[in-house]
């Protein structure tokens, strides 16, 4: 789907084709699907609109991300493959945050003070949409959000260029945001 292919990786899903809002938090470790590849830009279709609360109380609207390539991780503070990405991402938000490139961590059943802690303790300075219900991830349904961890890689556009379920890697993402930056 969506010209994915790759490594195998491990997640955290709900093992269903779209996050179930009243499934009361129950995710489960699953094999993830293939890790992402770039799509032709030919192939892009616009991302959802979205908007919601960061955890530091702003306010945040997805069309605040236009113009730069953004990156879109889904993590939980209960999800052991995020605390091994999360400070990977943190390390390529600072190698690349100066070349038009925005972070954004979707926080997905989990409670505030969970999430807040997991932020100061991996050292996480891109912000975090509070999203306890996933309703977000839901609005990605046609891409593969329902697994926990799961990025979605826009670009300047606001296209869906890159999807990974389950764990990236930061030299493989480093990749993808240099093949987008790279773009005219």
């Amino acid at each position: 789907m969506l010209g994915l292919a790759g490594l195998l990786l491990t997640g955290c899903s709900t093992g269903a084709s779209a996050v179930d809002v009243n499934n009361g938090g129950e995710f489960r470790f699953v094999q993830g699907t293939a890790a992402g590849e770039v799509i032709p830009a030919e192939q892009r279709a616009s991302a959802p609109k979205f908007s919601g609360t960061l955890l530091d109380g702003a306010d945040f609207s997805s069309t605040d991300l236009a113009g730069d390539v953004a990156v879109l991780n889904f993590w939980g503070s209960w999800c052991a493959p995020c605390r091994v990405e999360s400070p990977e991402f943190q390390q390529v938000y600072t190698e690349v945050a100066d070349q038009g490139v925005q972070f954004l961590g979707l926080n997905v059943k989990d409670q505030e003070q969970f999430a807040d802690a997991f932020v100061a303790s991996k050292g996480i300075t891109f912000p975090s949409l509070f999203d306890p219900k996933g309703q977000v991830a839901l609005a990605f349904r046609d891409y593969p959000a329902d697994a926990i961890p799961s990025t979605i890689v826009l670009d300047r556009e606001s296209r869906v260029a890159a999807v990974y379920t389950g764990e990236v890697r930061r030299d493989d993402l480093r990749a993808v945001l240099d093949q987008l930056t790279g773009e005219e």
